[in-house]
């Protein structure tokens, strides 16, 4: 049992020796010239070198006494620093707190006295007895002395300042109160004493977590242990302590298991190291960690500043190699509440939440996600959604009743507007949200909802700013135009004074042959830009019309009409104009031996228009992202405005455009358009027209 016993003594040394050293280290990185600073600093320090002093050896040590007394009188000097500062100001008797400290003082002065008598020097048995049991004495009575001291500090600290230093002076009352039953089980029972000498330890290590946790009271605003330092801390004595459990248990392998001590060793070791490899780099331990050092060591769940430094960084990154910012986004959001992934959902031209990008999402199915309209209209009003206080099943939403993943539902409001939501994934230790996490949420919401109206004021301006370009390329073409009909008035002129003239009429030629090249260019440039004459809807049929945009284009590709549809109320020109960009799009997609087809038909009481091809096709994204944008376009040299004018010129008669497309299969565009009632219906002659 001795060496069980000795291993935990110079183990458990040893660890207070690590966490006192990096308390000391880190008040001295301050660069605090306050005396009270400077003088915990070097206690922390003294201390430090005591148990480092009685882990490489024991208190048998000839230096182990003198190193205890170093250790009580640089706590000392921090008491009496303590007090002189709560002194500050104040009337009344302090000589006999002054001598108390002096006698103290004294005790410790002969306390190094006798331990260096009963070690140096040649003494009998009695002699030598009699002053092991005075030093005894001595440290009890310097044990009890110090624990007055340290009533009286704490006494006539002001109340104000009493929860920054309440658990310091509880760190040196457990100390001094663990020495005098120490030295007094010690007097009486010497044979006893082993074992607390070496849980001694263990209790300073204790100590040193227990002044680190007090630190960040900052002795009334001085000193301030962050977060990181608090969980490092934390985990090395956790780490101690596994290693000193580890070295016990195989002391009593040695000790019980005999002739198969060294194989039950070999299995224990290779399971504890098995354990440790898989369990500690696991998120869910480390969230579970993170959690419980939060709760016990700090008011809040939440280091603030930290975490608005961390959410202005990852939303902020630079560069071009940086993810875009929805995705930044949705991170920065995520890692608030250590989501392991997050959707962010933006408004659509309906009002609906649907998705627009997504970080870390586990599966495939958050393209599909969106907000039902009794939860947007929570989310208009600033609520967070905790998906574990709803009935999932019972949601009006596909997504959230068929994803397991979703864990809360944060808001993106702007100046009063929600444009948009972020979608959280549950944390790997599972929890309900509380008023912390709705707090942090509201206001990480409002920050990154303003990240994202300037995104997107950033790209309305930049399209304008394209449209602008636009309009100057009509302005250079008119220009064009122009000098056309210049050219073509001088040459009408010229005509009637020079018609006789062959070499007149072969430059004639050559020129009008020149304009109407010019012409045809600008003119293919325009046409699918230039809209007719705007009309009041009337009931067209839409046969005939789509008969004649197939047989406009059958010199260009094969283009095949099916089906039948009953009349629509809409403007014929706009129409047409729709059609045309449609199956031009299609054609341009399409190899030589398919055919486009355009099919008629009726669906949830509108009219349908399907033109078909089977080209190309599109990716989900840029169906999603740029098909219905200006400028954007997947053609070389395309302008990217066909689908964009497309879908306005259908709204425009309350109608819809929608499109179905998959890479190397083709696409399918579906235009909408309202049913004309029985008493507006053409005659078959005016169909026909």
């Amino acid at each position: 049992m001795s060496v069980l016993l000795q291993i935990i003594g110079d183990w458990g040394h040893a660890l207070a020796a690590m966490l006192f050293a990096a308390l000391g280290i880190f008040l001295l990185r301050r660069r605090d010239s306050a005396a009270e600073i400077r003088s915990l600093a070097a206690a922390l320090l003294l201390t430090s070198g005591w148990a480092l002093y009685i882990s490489f050896g024991s208190v048998a040590k000839p230096l182990s006494g003198l190193g205890e007394n170093i250790r009580n009188a640089g706590w000392l000097l921090v008491m009496f620093v303590l007090l002189r500062r709560a002194w500050a100001g104040r009337q009344g008797p302090k000589g006999g707190v002054v001598a108390v400290y002096v006698a103290v003082a004294g005790l410790i002065l002969l306390q190094t006295f006798t331990d260096l008598s009963w070690r140096q020097f040649a003494l009998s048995g009695d002699v030598q007895d009699a002053l092991i049991a005075t030093t005894l004495v001595l440290r009890m009575m310097t044990a009890i002395g110090s624990l007055l001291l340290l009533h009286q500090l704490y006494s006539v600290c002001p109340v104000e300042d009493r929860g920054g230093m309440g658990l310091l002076l509880g760190a040196l009352a457990a100390m001094w109160g663990y020495d005098f039953a120490l030295y007094l089980i010690g007097y009486v029972a010497p044979q006893r004493a082993d074992a607390l000498f070496a849980l001694r330890g263990l209790l300073m290590a204790v100590v040193a977590s227990v002044i680190a946790i007090g630190l960040r009271k900052d002795l009334s605003g001085r000193v301030q242990v962050s977060r990181t330092l608090t969980m490092q801390s934390v985990s090395v004595f956790a780490i101690g302590l596994y290693v000193v459990l580890i070295m016990a248990v195989a002391v009593l392998i040695e000790m019980i298991a005999g002739p198969y001590a060294r194989l039950v060793e070999i299995g224990a070791v290779f399971f504890a190291a098995v354990s440790a490899l898989v369990l500690l780099p696991s998120p869910r331990l480390q969230a579970f960690w993170h959690i419980q050092v939060a709760k016990h060591f700090f008011q809040h769940r939440y280091d603030y500043r930290m975490e608005w430094m961390r959410f202005g960084e990852t939303i902020g990154r630079p560069g071009e190699a940086s993810a875009p910012l929805g995705q930044r986004v949705a991170k920065a959001v995520a890692d608030i509440t250590q989501s392991p992934a997050a959707i962010l959902l933006l408004r659509d031209e309906g009002g609906g939440l649907n998705f627009e990008t997504q970080w870390n999402w586990p599966d495939d199915g958050a393209d599909i996600a969106a907000i039902p309209t009794d939860m947007v209209l929570r989310l208009e009003q600033g609520h967070i959604i905790d998906l574990g206080s709803v009935d999932k099943r019972a949601a009006p939403s596909q997504w959230l009743a068929q994803d397991r993943h979703v864990w809360a539902v944060a808001p993106l409001i702007h100046y009063g507007r929600l444009i948009g939501a972020i979608a959280l994934a549950r944390p790997p230790v599972d929890r309900r949200v509380d008023w912390e996490d709705f707090d942090m949420l509201r206001a990480a919401g409002r920050q990154a909802a303003s990240h994202i109206s300037e995104a997107q004021g950033q790209q309305a301006l930049a399209d304008a700013q394209r449209f602008d370009e636009f309009n100057r390329r009509f302005a250079f073409i008119l220009h064009d135009v122009k000098n056309l009909v210049s050219q073509l008035s001088l040459l009408t002129h010229n005509a009637e004074r020079h018609a006789d003239n062959p070499d007149f009429r072969a430059d004639m030629i050559l020129t009008l042959k020149e304009s109407v090249g010019r012409m045809n260019d600008m003119l293919a440039r325009l046409s699918q830009h230039n809209k007719a004459a705007a009309q009041e809807p009337r009931a067209i049929g839409l046969q005939p019309l789509l008969a004649r945009v197939a047989q406009t284009r059958a010199r260009q590709h094969a283009v095949r009409v099916e089906g039948d549809a009953p009349a629509v109320m809409a403007d014929p020109a706009r129409v047409e104009q729709i059609i045309m960009h449609l199956v031009q799009n299609a054609i341009d997609a399409s190899p030589p031996d398919r055919p486009v087809v355009i099919r008629l038909g009726r669906e949830d009481g509108m009219a349908m228009v399907e033109v078909i091809d089977q080209g190309r096709g599109m990716s989900p994204e840029f169906v999603r992202r740029d098909l219905f944008k200006p400028f954007a376009s997947n053609k070389a040299g395309g302008f990217g405005l066909g689908a964009f004018e497309a879908r306005a010129l259908a709204q425009s008669m309350g109608g819809r455009v929608m499109v179905e497309s998959k890479p190397g299969l083709g696409s399918r565009f579906t235009l909408f358009l309202p049913l004309a009632s029985a008493s507006v219906l053409p005659a078959q002659g005016e169909q026909a027209a």
